[in-house]
C-alpha cells in the first residue's frame, strides 16, 4: 500500500485571487516503509530541537516560518530559513520517498477553469500511473494500492471529485494518437480521502514543505529570491518523482 500525504501552497481560486499559481505536492511512502521514515523525521527533529529549540509538538509550516512565525519569532530568521533547508535535505536522504509535483498557471485561463479540479485530477491521476506501472521507490508487489492523506482543504470537493474519477475520467489522448478521450478511471487508489491537521502529521508537513519550494520555484517572493531559496527545490531532487512528467527536468506537472 502507498500513501500519499498532500498539501499545497497558493490559492485555487481563478478571479480575483491572490495568487497567480497554484501548486500540490503528494509526499508518497509505501506502508512497509512508514514507520522507517517516520523514525527518521523524529530523529531530524530532535535534532533541530537541541540545535534551534524548535519543539517536536511546534509545526513546521514553510510560509509561516518566513513571514509570519508567530510563537516561533524566537527563532531568528535566517536559522528559520536553515531549519527548511534543512528538512529538505533530510527528506532527499530518505530513499523510499517520492514527491509528485503539480502547479497550475491560471494566468490567461477562461473563468470555467476549475483551478483546484485539474490539479487534483494531474496529481490523482500521477499516483494512480505510477503505482500501475510499479515506478515508486520501495517495496511494490504487482497488486499495489494507495490512499491519500490530504491536509484540510475543500473536504467536500475532494471527495466528491475522487468518487467522480472512479465512475468516469476522461483523459485526452496524446496528440499523436489523434482527437478523442480515455476513460482512465481510478481503480488503484482507495477510499475517500483522508483529511489530517497539518500539526499532527510530520509527513504533511514535509509535502507541504515540498509545496512552498515548488510554488517559489516558479514564483519566488523578494525574501526568497535574495537568499536563493527559488533553487531549493533542487535539493529534493533524489525524491522527485521524474516520470509525473517527462516534459520537465524535475518532474513537475504544468498546466
Amino acid at each position: 500500500m502507498h500513501l500519499m500525504y498532500v498539501d499545497g501552497s497558493g490559492d485555487p481560486g481563478l478571479t480575483r485571487s491572490p495568487t497567480r499559481y497554484y501548486a500540490l505536492s503528494g509526499l508518497v511512502v509505501h506502508e512497509l516503509r512508514w514507520q522507517q521514515c517516520l523514525d527518521q523525521l523524529v530523529t531530524f527533529r530532535k535534532r533541530m530541537n537541541a540545535t534551534f529549540g524548535l519543539k517536536l509538538r511546534e509545526e513546521i509550516h514553510a510560509a509561516a516560518m518566513i513571514n509570519s512565525p508567530g510563537e516561533l519569532m524566537r527563532i531568528r530568521r535566517n536559522d528559520r530559513l536553515t531549519i527548511l533547508r534543512a528538512f529538505a535535505d533530510e527528506l532527499a536522504r530518505m530513499p523510499d520517498l517520492s514527491v509528485i509535483n503539480v502547479v497550475v498557471d491560471k494566468d490567461g485561463k477562461p473563468a470555467s477553469f476549475d483551478v483546484f479540479d485539474m490539479a487534483w485530477r494531474a496529481l490523482l491521476q500521477r499516483f494512480e500511473n505510477t503505482m500501475s506501472h510499479r515506478n515508486f521507490p520501495g517495496p511494490s508487489n504487482s497488486d499495489e494500492r494507495g490512499m491519500v492523506f490530504p491536509d484540510r482543504t475543500d473536504d467536500r470537493k475532494l471527495t466528491q471529485l475522487m468518487r467522480k474519477m472512479r465512475q468516469y475520467n476522461p483523459v485526452p489522448h496524446h496528440p499523436e494518437f489523434g482527437s478523442g478521450y480515455r476513460d482512465l478511471r481510478l481503480r488503484l487508489v482507495l477510499e475517500d480521502p483522508n483529511f489530517r491537521d497539518s500539526r499532527h502529521s510530520y509527513f504533511i508537513q514535509a509535502s507541504d514543505l515540498a509545496a512552498f519550494l515548488l510554488y517559489q520555484h516558479v514564483c519566488p517572493s523578494a525574501y526568497v529570491k535574495r537568499k536563493s531559496v527559488q533553487n531549493y527545490i533542487t535539493r529534493l531532487d533524489p525524491i522527485l518523482c521524474k516520470a509525473a512528467s517527462a516534459r520537465d527536468p524535475l518532474g513537475i506537472v504544468k498546466f
